[in-house]
């Protein structure tokens, strides 16, 4: 709807509250009177009704929440009251010509006391609720809605998907690689490489992942033994091994025995096989 639209449904709207508050303002006045008010005062008395109702209504457009509540509850009370003393002046017609007896609205005496009660109410209700109306809408803070991309709302949906450990872990300190294990020194026959075996000096890819420090390891938990040169590693498998088959000859007894690395039990299982067939060569020559 364009702006002129907008401003005649605006101008109808106050012209029908006006009109309606014209017979309104004709009914609260008489009943006014009726319950002892002056003429000054029965004149003002529509305006406490009536005009908190609009008071209320401007109140619910602005609050939100709680208070937007408290003022549709207002409006309805105040609506429904004015309603009712409306339809007590239309069903009284000595209130009209100003005839009727004070505090008389009604023939029944329950029916009048509450009535009276309710007409003689409203005045102090007003002052009640209509301060804390206005205070409620002097200290309301509208919500301001920021506008969001899509890019916006993504973003922030990853973000708060994301682990704790992504957000807060943070990169440990880069470790250097062990050094390749040093190839056991030539013994007295030439070596034999397994075909079914990787090299001793090959070393597994180094992995991207970054390892966590483990600390010092304490001098308790170090071995006391002496490193043993590969002579001596040789010498010693070769008396472990003097009694073995060939079938009992395996990198894993050796390892057992000797108590060494898998990588040197493998050189020194081949050396040892080397020998043993050298040895059945010249036998045989």
């Amino acid at each position: 709807m364009n702006r002129l639209g907008k401003g005649l449904l605006v101008a109808a709207l106050v012209g029908v509250v006006a009109m309606a508050f014209r017979v309104s303002w004709n009914a609260l006045r008489d009943v006014a009177t009726a319950t002892g008010a002056d003429s000054t005062a029965a004149t003002l008395y529509p305006f406490v009704v009536d005009g908190l109702m609009a008071l209320a209504l401007v109140a619910t457009l602005t609050l939100t929440g709680d208070a937007r509540r408290f003022a549709l509850r207002v409006l309805a009370a105040y609506t429904l009251a004015s309603l009712v003393l409306n339809y007590v002046h239309g069903l009284v017609p000595e209130l009209h010509d100003e005839v009727v007896d004070w505090g008389r609205l009604a023939d029944w005496d329950p029916a009048n006391w509450a009535l009276v009660l309710l007409a003689t109410s409203l005045p102090v209700g007003s002052i009640y609720f209509g301060s804390d109306l206005v205070a409620k809408v002097l200290h309301h803070r509208p919500i301001e809605h920021t506008p969001t991309t899509p890019n916006q709302d993504e973003t922030a949906e990853t973000y708060v998907n994301r682990s704790t450990a992504d957000l807060g872990e943070s990169a440990p300190a880069p470790i250097t690689p062990a050094p390749a294990p040093v190839a056991l020194a030539a013994g007295p026959v030439s070596l034999v490489k397994s075909t079914d075996r990787p090299p001793v000096g090959a070393v597994a890819a180094e992995s991207t992942r970054p390892r966590r420090a483990t600390g010092r390891v304490p001098a308790v938990a170090r071995s006391t033994r002496p490193a043993r040169t590969a002579d001596e590693l040789l010498t010693e498998a070769r008396e472990v091994a003097a009694d073995w088959s060939d079938r009992e000859l395996t990198a894993e007894g050796i390892r057992r025995a000797v108590h060494t690395s898998p990588a040197k039990a493998r050189v020194l299982r081949d050396t040892l096989r080397a020998e043993r067939a050298a040895g059945s060569g010249e036998a045989a020559a």
